[in-house]
């Protein structure tokens, strides 16, 4: 969303949960037996007790609104100033892996996806040639551009994979109606798709590009994109990759062109979060959360929301109805699949994500990137 300039794309915290059941020693990208200490370790995660962010020094100060948590040990941030960072230790240490000065110099990279500790797809946004798409295969050492954005009325915002092949990207609308660009080979070319399937916007309706989850997949097929900026805030949801749409209202505040929803996150094809608000420091976020257990059809408001904006979202894997929002003011959690929320930790992210074995991160401004640990430990 042009709204958000280079102020309102959230990168990625980085945050580590120790929440993997006890036959799951290893995920992608991890190290084997890294995912649970002993049987306490998980009944005390089960009730979040003693969790945390576990800061992890990254030597920057670029804003991170782009974050792809592969695994306990590996993760990859983006964000201001073209900054790609990456660790494969847990966050002891990072790599500055950006791409190279002639290619990212002044980009807002907003969004980030990662298959493993080597393979990544980065997207820059903003109008015309400043929406972009980087991709590397070697960890970071070398990127290609595989897409520049020739249609100065577009604004690519966000990037979603279901797998290793298939992939979106979404712009803010064009001619009336969002934008979809489609990659079946992981990333290496790009086409946009037509627009027939896809359902007029409302006037002022956009996407924002806070966090890199305004659209999200689950399964192979199944994508959602969250809106905002207009009368109503709205989730469109597909079932066959990208070409045909059908919208919902997700009940949260909008009217302004600061309000809307701003993450999406989907534990399978069914159940789903939307958060979001008014981004605007000292402006209320009421009603700032809502729940889907209909693929996102219908969606039905948190009878306790997160007490503010939050522009982030993640289901905590193997911890049903366990999920975690951030945003500048703090970390929210619910255990009973979004219905209500209540305060974890103090501390601004703009972005959270977990990957498979429980390893949970988040990102956020002045480049501060957190683990989700047990902070009650000497």
């Amino acid at each position: 969303m042009r709204l958000l300039g280079v102020g309102m794309c959230a990168a990625a915290l980085a945050l580590g949960l120790v929440a993997a059941p006890a036959q799951a020693q290893s995920g992608t990208g991890g190290q084997g037996g890294q995912g649970v200490r002993n049987v306490q370790d998980v009944q005390d995660v089960q009730g979040l007790r003693g969790a945390g962010w576990a800061l992890k020094d990254t030597a920057k100060d670029a804003r991170f609104r782009g974050l792809a948590a592969v695994s306990r040990s590996t993760a990859w941030v983006a964000g201001s100033k073209g900054t790609v960072l990456r660790t494969v230790d847990g966050g002891r240490s990072w790599r500055d892996v950006s791409p190279p000065v002639a290619v990212a110099e002044g980009l807002e990279l907003r969004d980030i996806e990662a298959f493993d500790a080597r393979r990544a797809v980065a997207l820059s946004i903003g109008e015309g040639a400043a929406s972009r798409v980087l991709r590397t295969e070697d960890g970071g050492t070398t990127w290609a551009e595989t897409f520049r954005n020739p249609d100065p009325r577009a604004f690519y915002d966000c990037l979603a994979f279901s797998d290793f092949r298939y992939g979106l990207a979404v712009s803010d609308p064009v001619d009336g109606k969002f934008r979809i660009l489609s990659t079946d080979d992981g990333g290496r070319t790009w086409a946009v798709l037509p627009s027939a399937g896809m359902p007029d916007a409302l006037p002022g309706e956009a996407g924002f590009a806070a966090g890199g989850q305004c659209l999200v997949s689950a399964g192979s097929h199944d994508v959602w994109l969250a809106t905002g900026g207009a009368a109503t805030a709205r989730v469109l949801h597909s079932a066959d990759r990208g070409r045909t749409w059908q919208v919902a209202e997700s009940g949260i505040p909008a009217g302004d062109p600061a309000r809307g929803v701003f993450a999406l996150a989907f534990r399978d094809r069914t159940t789903g979060l939307a958060v979001g608000g008014d981004y605007r420091t000292g402006q209320a976020s009421p009603q700032a959360a809502a729940v889907s257990a209909d693929a996102g059809r219908t969606w039905r408001p948190a009878r306790t929301p997160p007490p503010a904006y939050r522009s982030g979202a993640a289901w905590l894997p193997h911890l049903r109805g366990a999920a975690l929002a951030v945003g500048p003011t703090g970390t929210d959690v619910t255990t009973d699949g979004g219905r209500s929320w209540r305060a974890l930790a103090p501390g601004s992210f703009d972005t959270v994500g977990c990957a498979d074995d429980g390893g949970c991160w988040a990102a956020g401004e002045k480049g501060r990137v957190g683990r989700l640990e047990r902070t009650d430990r000497p």
